[in-house]
């Protein structure tokens, strides 16, 4: 723990949050009734949200294995973590090399509630969560340099987090600050909502959380790739979560409104 963790008198639990929403969707009980009312109301506009979820998750898992099977990588860098699920980020990266130091970084006062499940790490790596809001990476940056080596390679993770930010929140800017601290090898890791393959239920999903006061931004895939500006895209590309290096992991098919892609950093 870091020290300085909010005590639950800081979670409101009045408005939902999507971090405890998609703790619902995932059928966890870290979420409040505010939380899990949204959820139905998504759900009531797409039956589909758990397993896009899921899907996310996976995506997750596959590109965290790919980063420290294929790529070598022993540092990665997940923002806006969000509540624990197993297996988390940290057991997939340390299955692979226990020596695998790994930082967690939320803003969420729940999340510190729940760190010892993170923390469980393998003696030979770290594993570490610290408090900071994913709008300002400087900040992120220097907590997290206490535990990570910038001089060399680091997979950033960015799952799921960017459809919470809009381009006039300083979106971009928080990921160039992010990436250009980052060491030749490194690896960013992303996935967020689009619009492009449904459309209709996206709109009707981004209307929900808007009316309870929780902005969502859906992108296309050419602002997907804008993000990727000056980093080599590993293949296949920016496609569906589901389809990027699919796997067994598989949850049904068609179409999960969720973007993945992995960039190298040269």
């Amino acid at each position: 723990m870091t020290g300085n963790e909010p005590t639950a008198q800081h979670i409101d639990t009045t408005r939902p949050h999507p971090a405890r929403v998609y703790d619902w969707f995932l059928g966890g009980r870290n979420n409040y009734p505010v939380d899990e009312q949204l959820g139905r109301r998504i759900t009531a506009i797409d039956q589909d949200v758990a397993r896009q979820a899921r899907a996310n998750r996976a995506f997750m898992r596959r590109a965290t294995r790919v980063m420290a099977a294929e790529r070598g990588i022993r540092q990665f860098l997940d923002v806006g973590t969000g509540i624990p699920t197993e297996p988390n980020l940290h057991q997939v990266a340390q299955s692979v090399a226990p020596d695998a130091r790994v930082v967690y970084v939320d803003n969420d006062p729940i999340v510190p509630a729940h760190a010892d499940a993170l923390l469980r790490g393998t003696p030979e790596g770290v594993t570490r969560y610290v408090q900071a809001d994913a709008r300002d990476p400087h900040a992120v940056l220097e907590k997290a340099a206490d535990v990570l080596d910038f001089d060399r390679p680091v997979a950033l993770s960015l799952i799921a987090l960017l459809h919470l930010v809009a381009d006039e929140d300083g979106a971009h800017d928080m990921v160039t600050t992010l990436v250009e601290a980052l060491a030749p090898g490194s690896c960013l890791v992303l996935s967020m909502m689009t619009a492009d393959l449904e459309p209709e239920k996206v709109a009707k999903g981004i209307a929900a959380y808007q009316a309870d006061g929780v902005t969502l931004v859906a992108r296309s895939r050419s602002e997907v790739a804008g993000f990727f500006r000056g980093l080599e895209l590993l293949d296949p590309g920016i496609v569906s979560v589901v389809d990027w290096r699919r796997e067994d992991d598989a949850d049904g098919d068609g179409p999960v409104s969720l973007y993945g892609a992995v960039g190298l950093a040269s």
